[in-house]
């Protein structure tokens, strides 16, 4: 009879996997899944205990539920790869306050703290971990989905007490990596966003850890990837089995609000790990680094090298309020903060119409979905979209707008799908705005050649870009725009608010990209942090 399936970190289904289960000590039965994962096996009612072993995978044992002669679920087994990995918890804290390093590693490992910005600085060596046991730095996962809940590490019962380790953050607020290295050389890196304890700079920039936990699929979902929850049976061939590739682009995102499950922040995140050699002025390599935090560093080691001072927080916390957006001249959007929540939103946009707050947009597909929080543990994407394929001719111009309204009241831009996947530098469209200044550009040059981006190569703007929409403030200007296929280039504005408020939107996700190796693009961001911070 089928009682189950075995799976690894990714949801896929791991074949020849040996399964003992005992009962009252004494060994019952043995199995091995099938080419699928699946587990058969003749078992009595009752609870047993189960020891699982693969090659390549951490052995575990687990109490095997009070089993029925015909489950009308089958249970799921989960085994964690030798992989190394890693994440801190809090993710996010404040100068002083403490996070713990949770690692996965089946042999000894070094560990060091670096702060990210203009150069990879040393902050300290934290240590070398073992323990006395074989492996037994050794992570476990929990059965099931875990995406929900998170991957539970460092549990008391698990593992030792003695190896639960905490960091307090240092007083410099800033973007920090742990840096993970094994006795054979496996190398694993990890963020740490790092807020101040009080406001320091007259600048704040946002990180974007939710887009981060959107695109994670630690555990085998993602926002992108079994949105909805784990489907009955792992991944044997992503293709053949996942549903998003049985239809068009949003196909993942027809279903109602309340069916998309709550992603947990508990997880490691491997899009943002960064090679041990790369450098801030090195090509931002892989398909998550580009718009994730591999991507923000080149942004921050930009400021750094110009002279602008910054605190950095995550986007949770201008969601409970820890960000005092009253104490800064100037808040600035990183890279791809496409996911938001309503409290977030509705705080900064009363900030720049009501308080004179100036806000630059250096990304692209921004504020486009609405999340929904639960405490700092997880949060829910809320991401129907209203018809299959373009926003465009639809009621709504994103899923933001469906929910509340559209962010284009805010940034003065949108995302559409229009040069999608493309990338082209801008062309010059008001050249006697002030933003150009020093410059030399003229009207129908052309400027942002120059790019990081690997993954959508060749300009400034590109890989998703944002337009003006019906929802764009009135006053909003064109300042340039991209020279992206099908009328796709990211549309670069500027408006004003009666408080004295403003909006600069450079509508790109690859404009941070760009931002270190171009000249123009470095300069017409320089004019207009100047001229917000006066």
């Amino acid at each position: 009879m089928l009682i189950g399936f075995v799976s690894d970190e990714d949801y896929v289904a791991l074949a020849d996997v040996l399964l003992e289960f005992e009962r009252d000590g004494n060994s019952v039965a043995t199995a091995r899944t099938t080419a699928r994962g699946a587990v058969f096996a003749d078992l009595t009612p009752g609870e047993y205990r189960v020891t699982l072993q693969k090659q390549g995978y951490g052995s575990k044992r687990v109490r095997f539920p009070t089993f029925n002669p015909q489950p009308s679920t089958p249970f799921h087994f989960r085994l964690l790869s030798d992989r190394l990995a890693g994440f801190a918890w809090p993710k996010w804290v404040r100068s002083g306050e403490r996070s713990e390093f949770r690692v996965h590693s089946v042999e000894p490992y070094r560990l060091s703290l670096y702060r990210y910005g203009l150069r990879k600085v040393l902050v300290k060596l934290i240590g070398w971990f073992d323990a006395h046991g074989p492996r037994a730095v050794m992570q476990i996962t929990p059965d099931g989905d875990y995406t929900r809940t998170g991957v539970d590490w460092n549990r008391v019962g698990w593992g030792s007490a003695h190896h639960t380790q905490f960091v307090t953050a240092p007083e410099r607020s800033g973007l920090y990596y742990f840096h993970a290295q094994t006795e054979s050389g496996e190398f694993f890196s990890f963020p740490w966003v790092i807020a101040p304890s009080k406001p320091t700079a007259p600048v704040a920039v946002l990180a974007s850890t939710n887009t981060w936990n959107a695109y994670n699929a630690f555990g085998g979902r993602s926002n992108y990837v079994n949105s909805r929850g784990l489907p009955p049976e792992p991944t044997v061939n992503a293709r053949q089995d996942l549903h998003r590739y049985h239809g068009g682009a949003y196909d993942e995102w027809l279903f109602p609000d309340s069916e998309y499950a709550h992603l947990s922040f508990e997880r490691p995140e491997r899009g943002n790990h960064i090679p041990e050699p790369v450098q801030a002025a090195d090509p931002i390599e892989g398909r998550d680094g580009c718009h994730m935090a591999p991507a923000e560093w080149r942004l921050l080691a930009w400021m750094e090298r110009e002279g602008f001072s910054y605190d950095l927080y995550s986007e949770s916390h201008l969601h409970a309020g820890a960000l005092d957006l009253r104490a800064y001249k100037a808040l600035i959007l990183n890279t791809h903060p496409e996911y938001w929540s309503r409290e977030m939103y509705t705080h900064v946009k009363a900030w720049v119409r009501n308080c004179g707050g100036k806000l630059l947009y250096l990304g692209g597909n921004g504020l486009n979905c609405e999340v929904e929080f639960t405490g700092e543990s997880s949060m829910r994407c809320l991401s129907q979209v209203p018809e299959a394929g373009s926003m465009g001719g639809c009621e709504f111009e994103s899923r933001f707008h469906r929910t509340f309204e559209s962010e284009a009241n805010l940034l003065g831009v949108g995302f559409t799908d229009a040069g999608i996947m493309t990338a082209a530098p801008y062309g010059v469209e008001m050249a006697g705005h002030w933003v150009f200044a020093g410059t030399g550009l003229r009207n129908g040059d052309l400027f942002g050649h120059a790019s990081l981006h690997e993954r959508v190569p060749g300009g400034a703007s590109g890989h998703e870009t944002d337009k003006r929409s019906p929802s764009s403030p009135p006053g909003t200007i064109l300042l340039a725009k991209g020279l992206n296929l099908d009328e796709g280039g990211a549309e670069m504005v500027f408006y004003e608010t009666n408080s004295g408020g403003a909006v600069f939107s450079a509508g790109s996700i690859t404009w941070p990209a760009s931002i270190l190796i171009d000249e123009h693009v470095s300069r017409i961001t320089r004019n207009v942090l100047e001229r917000f911070t006066g």
